[in-house]
């Protein structure tokens, strides 16, 4: 009954009419109120009840963290189909765990809510990227403090995998740690080289996600997930700017933008932020209609063996780096 759980999860449930039959927590009054909030809903403190219940064709797993990669090996293990919130796991190792465990038994789907994916902002710029020549990117994932976690595997995976989405596989070009939980990347991706701030020395309340990517012609701007815009690249005779020689007023093509007026269901963050259409991709998929899956199990190999280098390059510099120089960080 966590509050991602009440407020994105069992909304999106009830929106798509999806039946649901358990909600398991982790005490017997947990339990007796499930009942009395979700009338139609058993509430049950044993996850055996549900995996063995043939009549259950999916699992919706959002626990801790630290609590997933046992319950998704559970569930994997029982030919279910998983969907799991981010992190999975904590490992490369426990990774590769559910992936083989997926094959073994059969479950038909095994995804992780990485919904960014599925963000409509998201899905535009990346069909818009498919036809440009890439130059550069910036990347700012800002909030504030988190103490109740690993905020590298926890938070951060949402970011590095956007940008592995978008860009490809990375390698890791510099990586600089400012505060505990503060990161200063640059990644080369096959086509595109990026920088990175990811950090919680900011607030919560002012929380900011923003990406700009520069391509030959123009800047793309990602605000949010809720506002995508396009500025082209200035013309030029002779190779000088003529913005330069006639200043003009910039051009900007707004590309997408969440409606605030209308109350409907494009205008929703449930929607823009890509919780909705992950969650209905789930479900269509177990009713065997036609889904795209964007986030399987085996698509976070890539994210995971990013993490696992930063984490190699954080340990191998030690706990100084405010006193390193960037170059003995390469």
């Amino acid at each position: 009954m966590g509050l991602h759980s009440l407020t994105n999860l069992y909304p999106v449930l009830h929106y798509l009419c999806v039946p649901l039959k358990y909600i398991c927590v982790t005490s017997e009054r947990k339990a007796k109120l499930i009942e009395r909030k979700y009338p139609s809903v058993k509430g049950t403190t044993s996850l055996d009840e549900i995996l063995n219940d043939e009549a259950i064709k999916g699992v919706f797993v959002s626990a801790s963290p630290s609590a997933h990669f046992s319950i998704a090996s559970r569930v994997l293990q029982s030919g279910k189909s998983l969907f799991i919130e981010k992190p999975p796991c904590q490992t490369v190792e426990e990774l590769d765990t559910l992936i083989a465990l997926q094959q073994q038994h059969g479950s038909p789907v095994a995804m992780v809510g990485l919904q960014k994916r599925y963000a409509p902002a998201v899905q535009l710029l990346k069909q818009r990227l498919h036809k440009e020549r890439l130059i550069s990117y910036d990347l700012h994932y800002l909030t504030g403090v988190y103490p109740e976690g690993n905020a590298l595997l926890d938070l951060y995976i949402h970011p590095l995998d956007l940008v592995c989405f978008l860009f490809g596989q990375p390698e890791i070009l510099a990586c600089r740690q400012v505060t505990k939980d503060s990161f200063i990347l640059m990644l080369q991706h096959p086509h595109i080289i990026g920088t990175l701030e990811l950090s919680t020395a900011y607030a919560w309340t002012t929380a900011e996600e923003s990406l700009k990517v520069c391509t030959y012609s123009g800047v793309y701007t990602l605000s949010q997930m809720e506002k995508l815009t396009f500025s082209p690249t200035s013309s030029t005779i002779f190779g000088i700017p003529m913005e330069k020689l006639r200043p003009r007023h910039e051009t900007k093509e707004l590309l997408f933008l969440r409606n605030n007026f209308t109350p409907i269901l494009a205008n929703n963050q449930v929607y823009t932020q890509g919780y909705h259409s992950e969650i209905a991709a789930f479900v269509e998929a177990i009713e065997d209609r036609h889904s795209d899956i964007l986030t399987p199990l085996s698509s976070l190999k890539t994210i995971y063996e990013t993490i696992l280098k930063i984490q190699t390059v954080i340990g191998s510099s030690g706990n100084t780096h405010r006193k390193q120089s960037p170059s003995q960080l390469l």
